[in-house]
């Protein structure tokens, strides 16, 4: 791979020992693969698989395996991501070591929810996180993503980062992992060395002083802000943090690192900035820094679980509906059609969000009305919450696990007529109608597999 001259230039011109092997670990070397497993529902992680040392979740994988056709990934079993990103994970762990008490987190450029999922897992239980995507396709498939790793207390909205000004104060931890001129991307995508240019790079600085603008105020003071790109020039790296310093007085953090991690510092003596060099770590280009803003938290820390408005409490076509979901502290509302439970704790703020945000998902959705049917949802077939005991269960074999992942008719002669949660290895996968001679697919249209392949062998991520 050619990478473009002015690239070479404006990298060697800063004089630092770690850009010298960058160039041809770019143009000559082959991208790592890791996947993330997902804690709340799997401990069966093949344990000798190299471990990311900053992420206990993350191991690298020795080769890339057709994950499309393992349905352990659409069961949000584990996630497929780069090994640099999964250090959020060690970041948010150390900013919320003392925290013992929910809190509320925003990931503004959230798609397709790598950064987010791995935000859950570390941070403290029952946490609100909220994920925000800019392309509306993406944002659909940020929801897919969220609603299989199955934690409850989400919500994801779309549009500019413009609409989170009207949200004074409402986060303890904003993450934003802004748009880039995608230097970091080289190794793996084709499309970012073409696209690559000096313009862009300005044009991309702009942008995401603008993003952070647009955020600041919806951080808590006292907060943090989490910010990371996936390039190497220090216009959109290093001296972004210095705009937030000098335009908000904005506090730089340390990090504490992993032993021999091979993570670099940044550049001109910004040693509280992060660099991932695709020569130094298994993993791809990235920066990441972290700021907190001044100031200590003045609102009460005791969320209020009163005056709670705008949501109506469902009338259940079903009695049952509420037994769908293991015993927590939920408000189940009804809202066009759709029957959802809300985390109390967080009532009164998923309900300004919905004021100020284009929301698409809150909480966990357990089933459609249509009429005198209710119908349970795949949200609630992949949540964590879902109470597997108030359904008939038939797990399938690989087969007809991929057929249903494609969404086709499926055959199961060998269960009672009505809804029937599928599982694969026991763990659910989704519902589908048993009509007797054929069962109607359930699984969300949206998402089915539109390949026709089935590998040779069954893929086997997990064990």
């Amino acid at each position: 791979m050619k990478l473009p001259n002015d690239f070479i230039i404006e990298l060697e011109g800063y004089n630092y020992p770690m850009f010298k092997g960058l160039f041809d670990a770019l143009s000559d070397t082959q991208p790592s693969v890791s996947i993330r497993y997902n804690i709340a529902k799997n401990n069966s992680v093949i344990e000798h698989d190299k471990q990311v040392k900053w992420c206990k979740q993350g191991r690298y994988l020795s080769n890339r395996v057709p994950f499309t056709f393992d349905p352990s990934m659409h069961q949000g079993l584990y996630y497929v991501q780069d090994a640099s990103s999964m250090f959020i994970s060690h970041i948010i762990k150390q900013l919320t070591k003392e925290i013992h008490t929910p809190i509320s987190y925003l990931d503004a450029c959230a798609a397709p929810g790598g950064k987010t999922t791995t935000a859950i897992d570390s941070l403290p239980k029952d946490s609100l996180v909220v994920a925000n995507e800019y392309v509306p396709a993406r944002a659909m498939v940020l929801t897919e993503n969220l609603i299989k790793w199955g934690y409850p207390s989400i919500v994801v909205s779309k549009g500019d980062t413009s609409r989170f000004r009207k949200l004074k104060g409402l986060f303890d931890i904003i993450a934003a992992d802004v748009p880039c001129s995608g230097e970091g991307m080289f190794r793996k995508e084709a499309e970012a060395v073409s696209q690559w240019s000096l313009s862009l790079v300005k044009e991309c600085a702009n942008r995401q002083k603008e993003i952070l603008d647009n955020l600041w105020g919806a951080l808590k003071p006292g907060g943090y802000l989490i910010y990371s790109t996936c390039t190497f020039n220090k216009h959109e790296n290093e001296s972004i943090i210095d705009y937030l310093i000098e335009e908000y007085n904005a506090e730089p953090i340390k990090i504490d690192l992993p032993t021999e991690s091979g993570i670099a510092l940044g550049v001109d003596g910004h040693d509280m900035c992060y660099r991932f060099m695709p020569h130094m770590v298994e993993g791809e280009g990235l920066f990441i820094a972290v700021v907190r803003k001044p100031g200590e938290d003045s609102s009460d820390s005791k969320r209020s679980k009163s005056k709670r408005k705008g949501q109506a409490k469902a009338k259940l076509t079903n009695s049952k509906i509420k037994d769908w979901i293991v015993e927590g502290d939920n408000v189940i509302i009804e809202e066009d059609n759709q029957v959802i439970a809300l985390p109390k704790l967080w009532e009164d703020e998923i309900s300004q969000l919905k004021k100020c945000l284009d929301v698409i998902h809150y909480g966990l959705p357990i089933a459609v009305v249509k009429g005198k049917d209710v119908i349970p949802t795949q949200a609630l077939a992949l949540s964590t919450q879902i109470n597997i005991k108030e359904f008939n269960v038939v797990d399938v074999d690989y087969k007809t696990a991929i057929s249903y992942l494609r969404r086709e008719a499926v055959i199961i002669n060998y269960a009672p007529r009505g809804y029937v949660l599928l599982t694969y290895n026991n763990t659910p996968l989704g519902f589908v109608k048993n009509l007797g001679n054929r069962a109607n697919n359930l699984y969300p249209q949206e998402w089915r597999i539109l390949s026709s392949h089935i590998p040779d062998e069954i893929p086997s991520i997990l064990s």
